[in-house]
């Protein structure tokens, strides 16, 4: 299948990709713009995710292709960069939706779990015979989960027993296990748990009334006295570093998910500035709308090249917290203003889903703050800058 790139990739970065990489992008944007985008508007507004469609998501071996057991072919992490602007410039949330199975559920396993552990799950979470969620936030912990966790493990025997809530979890309403991270009693350390969605004590309630990412199925989980083996612990996780392995892999890729959307908007907003005719001409031919469209391509044009090198850095094994939370950071802001800016050429019509702007504006807001606040993405490069911690 040919590839072509964006005309908002108005640098060439996706040049640079192999023909695989690129052959595989062709078939996901193919399958997102035929498949999914028909579909956004009428599971936005009933506040509901196309779950019929995950096969089809599946198929496209967008889920696990940086762990050998399932990958289509040896991939780097700026393609896997590009798989997630490539979804996110249709729809943020069925982004997510991947970006939870893979980065945070298959990177969780693949980061810290035992060989055994990987072949047992991995290729079922790949071709999304199993779906997962990963519970790290709480009702009362969030920024702050390094020290303020407060789900518990506790060792009886062979068996762990988890109590705690977890909140803002995507994917939990229809996952079969949920990666929980506890601390646990003995020792006062995180650690991580594999929990079937089964298990006695177990329950979950879908949180209602979002403005943002609406088709995600975020979850409010409550583990009572759940009790998981030994054989379900994350054998590589026994701090809270481990989970932040984890999140320095996927921050990264927020950052591309934030390029999509911006790529979104701007895309939905020249579409309709060409169309759109005010005064005798197309509203494009208005200074003011080009200005806009002008800066909105430059935030791109900025965001997918720092994206790039961070991922090149993860790719070389440089890349380090700060470097992911900077993206993330500078990508999110800048996304913040790209969609406003569309929206506003939009006008009117720039508030509701039909013309799609409205959809990419309302979900930017969940991208700005999860994995990671603005603020607190800031401390850990300012950190990196002064070599002051600046964290309460």
């Amino acid at each position: 299948m040919d590839f072509t790139p964006l005309e908002s990739d108005f640098y060439g970065f996706a040049h640079d990709l192999t023909a695989a990489e690129q052959a595989s992008l062709a078939e996901i944007r193919e399958f997102m713009e035929t498949r999914v985008r028909p579909e956004i508007d009428e599971h936005w507004h009933a506040d509901a995710f196309p779950m019929h469609l995950i096969p089809g998501i599946a198929a496209l071996g967008v889920i696990g292709p940086a762990w050998a057991e399932s990958a289509r072919f040896e991939s780097s992490a700026v393609y896997r960069g590009w798989i997630a602007l490539e979804m996110s410039r249709v729809d943020a949330s069925v982004s997510t939706f991947a970006a939870v199975q893979n980065g945070l559920v298959c990177g969780s396993i693949g980061v810290a779990g035992s060989p055994e552990q990987r072949a047992e799950w991995l290729p079922r979470l790949a071709d999304c015979s199993v779906i997962g969620a990963f519970g790290l936030t709480e009702p009362r912990s969030g920024s702050d989960a390094s020290k303020g966790l407060a789900t518990t493990a506790r060792r009886d025997g062979d068996e762990w027993v988890l109590d705690g809530e977890k909140r803002w979890i995507g994917n939990a309403t229809h996952a079969d296990v949920v990666v929980v991270w506890a601390r646990d009693d003995a020792d006062g350390e995180v650690k991580g748990f594999i929990v079937p969605t089964s298990s006695e004590g177990y329950s979950v309630s879908k949180i209602e009334r979002k403005i943002s990412l609406r088709m995600v199925q975020n979850g409010h989980i409550v583990l009572d006295g759940v009790r998981v083996p030994e054989s379900m612990r994350l054998q590589g996780a026994s701090s809270f570093r481990d989970t932040a392995r984890v999140l320095r892999l996927t921050r990264a890729e927020v950052a591309w998910s934030a390029v999509g959307v911006m790529v979104g908007a701007y895309e939905a907003a020249v579409r309709y500035t060409t169309e759109r005719t005010q005064f005798g001409k197309p509203i494009a031919a208005h200074q003011l709308v080009q200005d806009l469209l002008a800066k909105s391509l430059g935030h791109i044009t900025a965001s997918i090249a720092l994206c790039v090198q961070v991922s090149r850095m993860l790719d070389e094994g440089r890349q380090g917290d700060a470097h992911s939370a900077l993206a993330k950071a500078y990508t999110t802001a800048r996304m913040r203003e790209v969609v406003a800016w569309c929206r506003e050429v939009c006008g009117g019509n720039g508030i509701v889903t039909d013309f799609d702007v409205a959809r990419f504006f309302v979900d930017a807001e969940a991208l700005y703050t999860y994995e990671g606040t603005a603020q607190m993405n800031s401390l850990i490069v300012g950190k990196a800058i002064t070599g002051a911690s600046a964290f309460a």
